[in-house]
């Protein structure tokens, strides 16, 4: 018999960071990456929810008529959504002096010249597959 459980996706999963020309990023020879918490984690749950909340409540403002976030309501949401996912950055920042923690997180998912990490992030956390256990997702 096919014990599932043996088949169960990891609680977190590292992306490697590309730069917007599609390379991997290092830092001194040590890969850039994004620590993110995984679909079957608490946090994500707690996301969906939030992302529900949102759609509904958008709904009701309006009448009942299904609407589009702006696209700085978007670009907020996906960053707020992001950071509540990360469990870390690896191997940069931005700069010295610069933001920590989820500070950190939220300016370099709300940067719109750094769209290339958030659209890698967003991509990543959809597909269940960067979390099977024993890979090295990137």
């Amino acid at each position: 018999m096919l014990n599932i459980k043996n088949h169960a996706i990891a609680a977190t999963a590292a992306m490697h960071i590309k730069d917007a020309g599609g390379e991997p990023m290092y830092n001194d020879g040590k890969p850039a990456r994004i620590i993110f918490h995984s679909p079957g984690s608490k946090a994500y749950g707690i996301v969906e929810s939030r992302q529900t909340a949102r759609a509904v409540k958008r709904m009701n403002d309006n009448d009942g008529k299904l609407t589009a976030a702006t696209a700085d309501e978007k670009r907020a949401e996906t960053a707020e959504d992001l950071t509540a996912l990360t469990v870390g950055f690896e191997n940069f920042d931005l700069g010295e002096g610069g933001p920590q923690g989820a500070a950190l997180f939220e300016a370099v998912y709300s940067d719109p010249e750094l769209v290339f990490i958030t659209k890698q992030s967003v991509k990543f956390l959809a597909d269940t597959a960067n979390f099977k256990r024993g890979s090295a997702a990137s």
